[in-house]
């Protein structure tokens, strides 16, 4: 599913944010990336994204090679990737279910699907109860939930959740982690960067991945 052969990634003004990192994960794994803030972990989602290529080594997601892909691939790419946003990036003033049809919109999904699929979405997070509530009226919990319904309501094959539980509290923060753990399967795997290392079951983790300075270090 994702292979990365020593790859480096260096912004346009310098900053060297990865190096010379490996990586093999498999369909239906559970990965988590650790390391303090600025070590690189949201730069490796962004390239695991197609929203940075490399610019030294290889790297290949969902079979695509990111160094050599056009639009056209990155757009396909996306369309298999399911993003969980730090920010959530819900809009206020239109309802939970707008919010998850409104991720489905610029993709290639039939508009006659958006509806059913939202609400398959919702339902398998535990929140379509709210289906009809503003954004802005959730919690922050709700609104995490609602920010993985719209993930996965396009059917991905890789779900990318970027800190998914920075703004939560101990017992909200170990459900929603519990809740990406429930949506993998053999053809779906998940991707995890956090800072709550304490929080992670790691009886149920595939690999547990540590970047300190753009690198890729031991445990």
């Amino acid at each position: 599913m994702i292979t990365a052969n020593d790859m480096t990634l260096t912004y346009n003004d310098g900053t060297e944010a990865l190096r010379g990192i490996n990586l093999k994960i498999q369909s239906g794994e559970l990965v988590y990336i650790t390391g303090p803030s600025g070590s690189g972990k949201t730069s490796l989602i962004k390239l695991l994204m197609g929203a940075e290529k490399p610019t030294a080594g290889q790297l290949q997601v969902l079979n695509l090679s990111l160094p050599q892909a056009g639009e056209k691939d990155l757009l396909q790419l996306r369309q298999q990737i399911g993003p969980v946003f730090q920010e959530l990036k819900l809009i206020d003033g239109r309802s939970v279910l707008e919010n998850v049809v409104l991720g489905m919109r610029f993709l290639e999904i039939p508009s006659q699907q958006w509806r059913s699929r939202a609400s398959e979405a919702l339902e398998k997070v535990r929140i379509s109860h709210k289906m009809m509530s503003k954004a802005e009226h959730l919690s922050w919990g709700e609104r995490q939930r609602v920010a993985i319904a719209r993930a996965i309501a396009r059917k991905p094959s890789l779900i990318l959740a970027d800190e998914p539980t920075g703004n939560l509290d101990h017992d909200n923060a170990v459900n929603i982690l519990q809740l990406l753990d429930s949506l993998r399967n053999q053809d779906t795997s998940v991707i995890i960067t956090t800072h709550a290392t304490h929080l992670i079951d790691r009886q149920r983790t595939s690999q547990l991945i540590h970047i300190s300075e753009g690198r890729i270090v031991p445990q």
